[in-house]
Parts: structure tokens; C-alpha cells; sequence
């Protein structure tokens, strides 16, 4: 298999600080799989327009490890017409080309992280070729169980206290809130509940949920609040690995905001890393709107809300925005599931004659919603 990938691939690869944790692991199955890496010239002299002359002969160095397209597809009328009604600046025409490269067929798959690539690709008709990095993932771990050489323990429900504060998967937080201290914030919820998943004895996904009432303090947020019971998403990252970890997660606040009852789900998340981005997107995916911004010591972060409750009209369009709750305005039928498709399937609802101890193991059609 020939892998294109695209500029900000190499750039979170081959940067001296890493950028995006989810590098290794992606790289770790390309090589497993050994599939071809491949990066366009393009890419080479983006590269090469950094200020830092440094920076620039370590990146020619190391991009030397990949193979580098030599003879570029010519562009059709189809691409050309699709980037007329996208492109604006001159990276968006080079993204067009590097994505040109697929349409061709000159390469069998473009992994990238750029949006418009992404939507370009819908347009095309090839977005089964063209994949963000959790989406690879996805794929790769889906298709080839037998090489997934380590196990990812089911999210587990455990009190504050039981997780090491010191683990590395906080350090972005710790980066991110110092007035108060996370660790100061962190130990004050010993007792409290939380939400976790660990792989290899790794920490790779932490979820902490709050439930608020009518008279909680609002006025850091702009634009205020109105009086309603709210569920605050308080903690949530997630590492990608294939594993849907993040739709799961999304699975628990759904189900909690419907046994508490409340009108309103929200978060507050800065955008400063690609994990927060790709966080944003999954939310927006399910329904969550930009609301406004918090001020807060640390810096401005973006709220996030959605509305919640039966009494709220289903979208029948995209009934992931309103889901648990779907509207009664279309055809239902009953589908008879088999005995021995029903827990990989629903394993919310596990079959009490069945072992639970079987379905410890996360998998990615498990953890969807």
C-alpha cells in the first residue's frame, strides 16, 4: 500500500516538541503493516520556507526517509472544479494538489488533518481514501485484530484518588491550568467519580462530569447563562487509538445528563493542541454548539453547549444532534438481532447468562454509539 502524507503529518512526526501524541502510535501501524510512506515535493518545500536555517536542515535530513513522489498526476476538470469553489489562499491549492494525488489513483491512501482537505474529498467522492489520523486508526486496528499486540481495558468508573496524578497524560493539563494548580484542583476531588481507560497500564482516556443547578455561578461566561440544570463535561481527553474511546465516553454523558434530567450539556476547552481539536469536532459531530467564551486566569477558553430533553424536537435530518431522542414523525421496524451478535453489538445490555469478563476488551464497533 503507497500512504501519502500530507505536510502537517510530517510536521507533528518530525518536530523537535511533539505536537500531536497520536504520531507514534499511527507510524507504529504504517510500519506494522508495512505499508509504503509517501510525501509529496510540495511538502518538501513547504518545509523549507521555515525561518529557522536549523529547523530547515533537520527537517531536509529527515524527510529523506520518505519517498518522495516523482512524477506528479495531471490535474482533471472534476478536481479543478471542486477547488474553485474551496481553494482561497495558495495552501489550499497546494492541498489540492497533494489530494490530486489520491483522485488519481496514484496512491492507494492520503492520511492529513486539514478540513478542507477532508471536505474536498467528500465532494470528490473519495473520502474512503482519505483519513485523519483517528480514522486511520479506526480502520487499521477494525481490519487487523490479530496485530494489535496489547489490550485496552473497558472505561471503568474509579474515584479521583485512584488515579495517578503524575502520570504524563496530565502534563497537558497541568500546561494548561496553573491558577489554581491542576494537582491543587485534582487532589480536592479525591472522592469523586470519574471516568477511565487504561492501556498496557497506560492512562489514555480520563472523563470527570459534573452536574449543576439552576443558581450556579455563570458570570465568567460570555454570553451568561440562563437559569437551567446543566451537565458540565468538567475533564475529557482522549488519546486516539482506534478504539472510539471518545464516542464511549460521549455514550456515558448522554446516559447520565438522561438519569439527572437536565436541560443543558456544556463544556469549556481551550484550542491550543490538535487533541483539543479533534475533541471539538467529535462534539460538534453530536450536536454541541459554540456558545461563547470563558474568561478565566488561565486564559480564554471556548464554550461549547447542546441542548438536551424529550421535550425538544428530533432532528430527523442528523439524528445524531439530538440523540438519545429520535423523532416519532418516521417508519420504525423490528429487527430480530441473533444470540450471538447481540452483546459485540449492544454491550450496554449484556446478557446475564453471558461471561462479562468476555467483553473487557474494547472494541471499535463496541464503543460506537
Amino acid at each position: 500500500m503507497k500512504i501519502l502524507l500530507d505536510t502537517n503529518i510530517i510536521i507533528h512526526r518530525e518536530a523537535s516538541t511533539v505536537i500531536n501524541t497520536n504520531i507514534g502510535t499511527l507510524f507504529n501501524w504504517l510500519d506494522k503493516l508495512k505499508h509504503s510512506k509517501y510525501i509529496h515535493p510540495l511538502t518538501v518545500e513547504e518545509l523549507k520556507r521555515n525561518k529557522d536555517p536549523k529547523t530547515v536542515e533537520t527537517m531536509t535530513i529527515k524527510v529523506g526517509s520518505y519517498n518522495l513522489i516523482k512524477n506528479l498526476a495531471p490535474s482533471s476538470d472534476k478536481l479543478k472544479e471542486v477547488a474553485s469553489k474551496i481553494d482561497v489562499t495558495e495552501n489550499d491549492k497546494n492541498d489540492t494538489t497533494i489530494l490530486n494525488e489520491v483522485f488519481c489513483e496514484r496512491v492507494d491512501f492520503l492520511i492529513s488533518e486539514d478540513k478542507k482537505i477532508h471536505t474536498k474529498s467528500e465532494m470528490l467522492g473519495i473520502s474512503g481514501k482519505v483519513f485523519t489520523i483517528q480514522q486511520f486508526l479506526e480502520k487499521v486496528t477494525s481490519e487487523n485484530p490479530d496485530l494489535v499486540n496489547y489490550k485496552v481495558l473497558a472505561v471503568k468508573r474509579a474515584d479521583f484518588a485512584e488515579v495517578d496524578i503524575n502520570d504524563s497524560f496530565f502534563d497537558s493539563f497541568r500546561n494548561d491550568y496553573t491558577i489554581p494548580p491542576f494537582n491543587s484542583w485534582f487532589n480536592k476531588k479525591a472522592d469523586e467519580p470519574c471516568y477511565v481507560c487504561f492501556s498496557d497500564d497506560n492512562l489514555t482516556a480520563f472523563l470527570y462530569i459534573k452536574i449543576e443547578d439552576e443558581n450556579e455561578n455563570y458570570s465568567e461566561i460570555n454570553p451568561n447563562f440562563q437559569k437551567k440544570k446543566r451537565l458540565k463535561i468538567g475533564t475529557l481527553k482522549v488519546s486516539s487509538n482506534g478504539y472510539k474511546i471518545g464516542e464511549r465516553f460521549l455514550k456515558i454523558i448522554f446516559d447520565n445528563a438522561s438519569q439527572f434530567k437536565v436541560d443543558e450539556i456544556y463544556v469549556t476547552i481551550f484550542k491550543k493542541r490538535p487533541e483539543q481539536e479533534q475533541l471539538i469536532d467529535m462534539l460538534e459531530e453530536w450536536g454541541f454548539l459554540y456558545h461563547g467564551t470563558k474568561s478565566t486566569k488561565n486564559g480564554d477558553e471556548l464554550v461549547y453547549t447542546r441542548p438536551f430533553g424529550k421535550r425538544l424536537p428530533a432532528n430527523i435530518q442528523n439524528p445524531k444532534f439530538t440523540f438519545p431522542f429520535f423523532s416519532r414523525d418516521t417508519d420504525k421496524y423490528i429487527i430480530k438481532i441473533e444470540p450471538q451478535y447481540h452483546t459485540e453489538l449492544f454491550p450496554d445490555s449484556i446478557n446475564t447468562k453471558e461471561d462479562k469478563a468476555k467483553y473487557t476488551e474494547n472494541e471499535p464497533h463496541r464503543n460506537r454509539i
